[in-house]
């Protein structure tokens, strides 16, 4: 059977979407958003002689469901299969399939920025406008991780090799919740495990997995259950680190007085004395315009 080409990539989208007509992979809709992240952290491109190629995505067969969820949502002929097989991991792995190999689909796929190819290191967030929490989600459904620790604490991260994009999970999550982290890959395979813990992690969950959204079903569940946790009355909370800006460390290295520098600067009188023993004394760089 011939592939079915639509003309500039138009078609209906009535029954996956119910947004009437879209154009295929338009990272402003979070359904594709939401795709393109799964591709990227999940998905293959694969380079055949000619003109040929496909893109394969291969998920454990209980996530099944959102391999028909991309195929509805994608225009051009693809298919779903299962598969039993032997691995490194288990005797018997049964997995699901999703393939196309559409050449007009692939090089929309591969413009937007999923190369051909070995991905983890070059991958970056999109450069057109696209919608942020659904791209992220779909890379935390694919490469993430959300739940409770050993310890019964919610928590939610993502492992990466990409600066790019764990650039862009910080830079996101620092906007939606204050948190900030200092990357750094590990020393064993150089990786980021980027990680949020507690009530950063429950707002996230609710930020990331929002009602109706497209999601692996049993990552939402999880998601919703978080909601449901609260601090024990014993465990103190950790507040977020206020980070000095150059302004303050004018204003402080200018004053006479620690205490009304405290005062004016809305910090406490000991947070004063010490930064301003580590400017005089060369732990940290002496601001701009001094």
């Amino acid at each position: 059977m011939a592939e079915r080409e639509p003309n500039a990539h138009q078609f209906t989208l009535d029954d996956a979407l119910g947004v009437g007509t879209t154009s295929f992979m338009d990272l402003t809709v979070p359904e594709y958003a939401y795709m393109f992240g799964f591709l990227q952290a999940d998905g293959h491109l694969h380079q055949g002689p000619g003109q040929k190629g496909r893109l394969a995505v291969e998920v454990n067969v209980r996530d099944i469901d959102i391999l028909h969820a991309f195929q509805k949502l994608t225009p051009y002929n693809s298919s779903v299969r299962e598969r039993i097989r032997s691995t490194n991991f288990a005797a018997t792995h049964h997995s699901a399939l999703w393939t196309l190999c559409s050449l007009e689909a692939r090089t929309r796929i591969n413009e937007l920025g999923l190369p051909y190819g070995r991905k983890s290191f070059t991958i970056t967030a999109p450069t057109s406008d696209f919608s942020v929490r659904d791209y992220i989600r779909g890379l935390i459904d694919a490469d993430g991780s959300l739940g409770y620790t050993a310890k019964g604490f919610p928590f939610l991260s993502l492992t990466t090799a990409s600066t790019a994009i764990a650039t862009c999970l910080t830079s996101h999550v620092k906007t939606v919740t204050s948190a900030e982290r200092v990357l750094n890959r590990n020393s064993r395979d150089g990786i980021y495990n980027i990680f949020y813990a507690m009530e950063t992690a429950q707002k996230l969950a609710q930020h990331f997995y929002y009602p109706g959204c497209l999601s692996l079903a049993r990552k939402h569940a999880i998601a919703d259950s978080l909601a449901a946790w609260s601090r024990p009355p014993e465990m103190r909370a950790v507040h977020t680190r206020r980070r000095w800006n150059d302004r303050e460390d004018l204003i402080l290295l200018r004053s006479d007085n620690c205490a009304l520098a405290a005062q004016e600067l809305g910090r406490t009188e000991t947070s004063c004395n010490l930064r301003l023993w580590r400017l005089r004394t060369g732990q940290v760089p002496m601001p701009h315009g001094r």
